[in-house]
């Protein structure tokens, strides 16, 4: 005879219990679908953007803890916002942005600044407001794109604006430790933010996309979502750099 076996559930705790995650950018796309993943671990989650109707309804559907409706460019607003946010917090998403897709002969001085540096005094007035709130080992995250591995026309300057995050993040987690600093290096994500930009040509990239990455569908928000929340509960890495981009890069 053999034994009857009974097979269990496995069960485990949620990996973020008691921790608190700010999300920069947190109304839509990729921050909105970390902020659901990192609730399902049981995170509390605060969630940043401009638009106050629409962090609103955001914050419904992830059940956030509390929200804020302000410019991240802001650095005013930033540092008051951080004042004033009960601590201590966890780990910090920066979001907030969209490329600039703009000819080079045609940017003036002030264009320049922006499109090679906003990203970077951005990212650093956040860290400086929320460091005094950050528990050690917690993570700070930035998100930037593999455009800086290729030069074209098309790009301009946005090939040289990502290329510096990596060494960029690499030095800032010198400068945060013991919280963490990691760089989201994204290909295309199906998000508003591309449909916007894409319009009516959307749809013909998703499809060139299906027919062409290794993996055969088009990286989405949840796809993001699920590297970010790894990299805010894996202690072990800081000062790194992950692409996510389906094999993009090996096929273009």
């Amino acid at each position: 005879m053999t034994a009857a076996t009974t097979n269990l559930p496995v069960t485990r705790e949620p990996e973020m219990r008691g921790q608190t995650v700010v999300l920069i950018g947190g109304s839509a796309g990729i921050g909105l679908e970390t902020a659901r993943r990192a609730r399902q671990e049981g995170a509390a989650v605060v969630l940043v953007g401009r638009d106050p109707e629409r962090l609103e309804r955001a914050a419904r559907d992830v059940g956030a803890r509390s929200t804020a409706a302000f410019d991240a460019d802001d650095a005013a607003a930033l540092v008051q916002f951080f004042d004033d946010l009960p601590g201590p917090i966890d780990h910090v998403l920066v979001t907030a942005g969209r490329p600039h897709y703009v000819p080079m002969l045609e940017m003036d001085a002030a264009d320049v600044h922006e499109a090679l540096g906003g990203h970077v005094v951005q990212a650093l007035n956040v860290a400086r407001s929320a460091a005094p709130k950050m528990r050690p080992g917690g993570s700070l995250l930035l998100m930037g794109g593999t455009g800086g591995r290729k030069i074209s026309r098309e790009l301009g300057l946005f090939s040289a604006a990502t290329a510096v995050l990596p060494p960029f993040t690499a030095a800032l987690a010198l400068q945060l430790a013991p919280v963490r600093v990691n760089l989201i290096a994204a290909g295309f994500v199906d998000t508003p933010l591309s449909a916007s930009l894409l319009g009516d040509a959307l749809d013909a990239r998703r499809e060139e996309l299906r027919t062409t990455l290794p993996i055969g569908r088009v990286v989405g928000p949840a796809d993001i979502a699920a590297l970010a929340v790894a990299l805010m509960t894996n202690t072990a890495v800081t000062g790194a750099t992950y692409d996510i981009d389906g094999g993009q890069q090996l096929v273009a």
